[in-house]
């Protein structure tokens, strides 16, 4: 904005030279309004400062003329300011400098010395003789140290709190100085063309650099106590130390002559013009006076003055809402945001508003011209609700919301006429024009037009991943605090109620409104994600908390065939019927190779997927683990394990909807967890088995096939299922077996009903194979070889018994299997003992007297034998010719160290020669013999105990 006092013509004139010095640089707002205080000045002005509302105007005569605001504003709003006193005769030369020290209350004066005045009276109190013939000063305030130049000298000088002061330092320079300023300790000196720190203390000088050939040096001190050092016309940052700071560099259109910092501005007199630059990077240029012969600038409270030769302009700054305003307006978005920061704190509701209309506003700019990014941390920084940048990407689809939106908060231009009503320099052609401008945003219809590209949607994603957080946060909080008050209130059931009718096929309703954004968030999000071709950014979304809309987005998925970021939202909706039946699906299509699923499934899959709801909804686990059974069963019933299934269960709906893989199960569980199964299920387990044995017999018998040495691999498992459980009933089983065939079977269950004899009896003339007998016998005795057990010989005298009277134990088998299993007849036959010696003849008895030294205490018990005294006899009386000796002496051989010697003695026959029982008497007699010595040493060592026991009590 130029002054005021120019013509029209003028005015003109002055632009096109601005913009021919500042090449195409523009102003781009007013940023101070220039007024004239002081028209006509008797004296020619050559120093001016400004004292609280006065200024202080030193003239080429020597007076001091102290100017005072009017009461009265002019009627064109413009200020003036009255001559209040002139002092004549201040000083006898003109007074080339000024400087007031309110903190101290005087004023420094340099003329033809540095004289100190004392505030407000004028009057002198001390001149320091010394600066005679001074060119320039400059005041440490913190301290009160007053430092000038003289000819090729620098003196310092401090104020002693009086009327006098001291001198502390005088050092020489090089030459002349021709600009100084105080920088903490030290002084920067402008000498020739070169900066120096001088060290205020020992003089000595350090070197900055060059001021450049054509402007002289121009040292200013900013208000963070760092320095402005003028380069031709470039401005330079550095610190206390001479040291270059990183904000970068101030271009004026020239050199200045002076240099005023009036944040957040920079004023510059130049030689044709007066120049303002924001002090904020790049420090782009604000606004050109163009006055001629403006001599000086002096910092006032609330303005810049501009001394001229006869006349006195004030700059007086634009009200910062109204610069906004301008700023905004003019596209100049960052500086008006820089402005907002500004604000006073008492207009903090009014900033806030200010400067998330300016974002809002400049986000807009930035992605109508393709800085997407840019755009998006601008409407981040305006708060704005996220419906209203996802408004700018029609082929997002959202979900539907409840949620009423403020629209003042939507207005980017409700405070524009407030802020500038707080400026009377603003004209109306700075009003932001309402109708041009909001056009630019009702043409919503052109951005549905356009089509979304890469950079769009990347834009957004960091955009919405930035409000994520926050949303999802309140979101959980007020689901938990609905849960907290309906648990404590009267509700709580009704809400157990209200979820459990909202689980299931269809849209969850969500009933508060940040659960409402965060949907509408989140199924943007996943949109712009797989629009962007990031599926594993998708999955990573869906795979955690989301509240993702459902409907909306499955229809999504299903159509760009993004199967497990589809299987990932229904198991976070709990729909894992409609997850298992698509996994399913996927599973056989990819045994199929169809070329559609770019990513293959396995059984596996299914079963990794059921874990985890072993422990909520093990029906729906039944039901498809039933597909991948027999494909995987070992990984099934692990699944069955781990998640702690009933194995009832399990049983129970394998035997309904695949009683084929009922027994796999069952021996699968019963591999890797015994204890898992019930003897009900061990049970069922091997009825299963004796179903199929049974019908693969019946197959062969209607074929006369039958061999009784076959075993199929169904038969096989019934057999080690019958000798290796214990939880089945033997009973039941043995009723359901034909009497004559399946000995092997019929021998194991008599064997669990304790009925030795008959399991040993088919064994031997049914089976023909000793070796099972003897393995049988070996199995009963170590499962009855107890330390307390005194029976556990008998076993293996009740096969000598079938070995020696083979007729007898063949005959009626069938009828005592069904005497066994009649329902008369439910105790369980016991085995008798072998007749005793004492009935025994005589012709047995020195044989018998043979095991009196191995075992003298050992006697048949009535619980496992299986004959009695008459049977004794009618063995004997049947005759050898069916006896099969030579598997009694391999028995007796084999086994000698676990057969009671006299008992198996006494039922040889009597025709059996000692020679053949070698091999059985004679480890037993050595064994007997070691038995008597050991017996025989521990009696002795006995008597000698007693013996020396009685001596010792005989003695003491």
């Amino acid at each position: 904005m130029h002054c005021v006092l120019l013509s029209k013509s003028q005015a003109q004139a002055s632009l096109k030279l601005c913009k021919k010095i500042r090449g195409c640089e523009e102003m781009v707002h007013s940023a101070y309004d220039c007024l004239e205080l002081v028209r006509e000045c008797p004296a020619k002005i050559e120093s001016i400062e400004s004292y609280g509302s006065k200024l202080l105007v030193g003239c080429s005569d020597g007076s001091l003329r102290i100017f005072a605001p009017e009461t009265e504003s002019s009627s064109d709003g413009s200020k003036s300011y009255a001559l209040e006193k002139n002092l004549a005769g201040f000083a006898k030369k003109p007074v080339l400098s000024m400087t007031v020290v309110e903190s101290r209350d005087f004023l420094i004066s340099l003329s033809e010395s540095i004289a100190f005045h004392r505030l407000p009276f004028f009057e002198t109190i001390a001149v320091i003789t010394k600066a005679k013939g001074a060119n320039l000063f400059c005041w440490d305030h913190r301290r009160g140290f007053l430092c000038f130049a003289r000819q090729k000298r620098v003196c310092i000088f401090r104020h002693d709190g009086g009327r006098g002061f001291v001198e502390v330092k005088d050092f020489g320079v090089a030459d002349t100085v021709k600009s100084m300023c105080w920088c903490g300790e030290n002084i920067c000196l402008g000498i020739r063309r070169e900066y120096v720190i001088l060290n205020a203390s020992n003089g000595a000088l350090s070197e900055v650099f060059t001021s450049g050939r054509l402007a002289p040096p121009l040292v200013v001190s900013l208000p963070s106590g760092e320095l402005l050092l003028g380069k031709e016309n470039i401005g330079v940052f550095v610190d206390q130390n001479g040291k270059l700071l990183p904000e970068g560099r101030i271009c004026w259109s020239e050199a200045p002559l002076e240099v005023v910092i009036q944040k957040p501005y920079a004023i510059a007199l130049l030689p044709r013009f007066v120049e303002i630059r924001s002090l904020r990077a790049p420090y782009p240029l604000i606004q050109t006076v163009v006055l001629r012969n403006v001599r000086h600038l002096c910092q006032s409270n609330d303005s810049t003055i501009l001394a001229l030769d006869n006349s006195i302009h004030g700059l007086f700054p634009v009200p910062l809402g109204a610069q906004i305003v301008q700023l905004t307006a003019s596209g100049n978005f960052e500086e008006a945001l820089s402005l907002c920061k500004l604000l006073p704190p008492e207009d903090s509701s009014l900033r806030a508003a200010k400067e998330g209309s300016i974002h809002i506003r400049y986000a807009h700019y930035l992605f109508d011209n393709g800085s997407y990014e840019e755009a998006m941390e601008h409407f981040l920084a305006s708060q704005i609700e996220i419906t209203y940048v996802l408004s700018l990407y029609p082929s997002i689809i959202l979900p539907k919301t409840t949620i009423v939106h403020d629209p003042e908060k939507l207005d980017i231009y409700g405070d524009a006429s407030y802020l500038s009503r707080a400026s009377s320099g603003v004209s109306d052609d700075m009003e932001p024009p309402s109708t041009s401008h909001m056009s630019e945003f009702d043409e919503s219809a052109a951005l549905e037009s356009k089509k979304m590209n890469h950079n769009m949607l990347m834009a957004l994603i960091k955009y919405l991943q930035k409000k994520r957080f926050s949303f999802i946060e309140k979101a959980t909080a007020e689901g938990t605090e609905e849960v907290v008050l309906d648990a404590v209130g009267d509700n709580f059931a009704s809400y157990n109620r209200l979820k459990k009718t909202n689980k299931g096929r269809g849209n969850i309703p969500v009933s508060s409104g940040a659960r409402e954004m965060a949907s509408v968030l989140d199924t943007a999000l996943l949109q712009a994600l797989l629009l962007t071709g990031q599926s594993s950014g998708a999955l990573e979304l869906l795979r955690g908390v989301n509240y993702c809309d459902l409907k909306i987005c499955e229809e999504i998925l299903r159509k760009g065939n993004h199967h497990v970021a589809l299987l990932e939202l229904y198991k976070h909706n709990s729909l894992h019927q409609d997850a298992l039946e698509l996994l399913h699906k996927l599973v056989d299509e990819s045994k199929s190779g169809q070329s559609e699923i770019t990513q293959r499934f396995k059984p596996e899959d299914i079963v990794e997927y059921l874990k985890p709801l072993c422990g909520t909804d093990p029906i729906l686990v039944l039901e498809f683990s039933m597909l991948v059974l027999e494909s995987c069963p070992s990984q099934t019933i692990d699944l069955f394990l781990s998640g702690n299934i009933p194995a009832d269960m399990v049983s129970s709906y394998l035997k309904k909807h695949s009683p084929n893989m009922q027994a796999r199960y069952l021996e699968l569980m019963l591999a890797m967890n015994e204890n898992a199964v019930s003897g009900n299920l061990q049970n069922e387990m091997v009825h299963i088995y004796l179903s199929e044995v049974l019908d693969w017999y019946a197959d062969l018998s209607a074929q006369e096939k039958w061999d009784e040495k076959d075993h199929s691999p169904t038969r096989k498992k019934l057999l080690t299922a019958l000798e290796s459980i214990a939880g089945y009933n033997p009973e039941a089983l043995l009723k359901r077996l034909p009497l004559d065939a399946l000995y092997e079977e019929h021998a194991i269950l008599l064997g669990k009903m304790n009925q030795h004899d008959l399991a040993l009896s088919l064994y031997v003339h049914k089976l023909n194979a000793p070796e099972l007998a003897l393995s049988y016998c070996d199995r009963v005795y170590e499962s009855m070889h107890q330390p307390s057990s005194k029976n556990s010989s008998n076993i293996y005298l009740v096969l000598l018994q079938i070995y020696l009277n083979p007729r007898r134990t063949t005959a009626g088998f069938g009828k005592r299997i069904t005497n066994l299993l009649s329902p008369q007849n439910k105790t369980i036959p016991k085995l008798t003992p072998t007749p005793s010696i004492k009935s025994r003849g005589r012709g047995s008895k020195k044989i018998a007297a043979i095991e009196g030294a191995e075992d003298t205490k050992v006697s048949l018990s009535s619980t496992d034998s299986g004959r009695s005294d008459g049977d004794a006899d009618e063995y004997n009386d049947e005759g050898g010719s069916t006896i099969m000796l030579d598997e009694v002496l391999d028995l007796l051989s084999r086994r000698w160290d676990r057969i009671n010697g006299a008992q198996a003695l006494k039922l040889l026959p009597k025709e059996t020669k000692l020679q053949d029982l070698l091999s059985f008497l004679g480890p037993l007699l050595r064994k007997s013999s070691e038995m008597y010595r050991n017996c025989s040493v521990i009696k002795s060592l006995r008597q000698s105990e007693n013996l020396q026991v009685s001596i010792y009590l005989l003695i003491f």
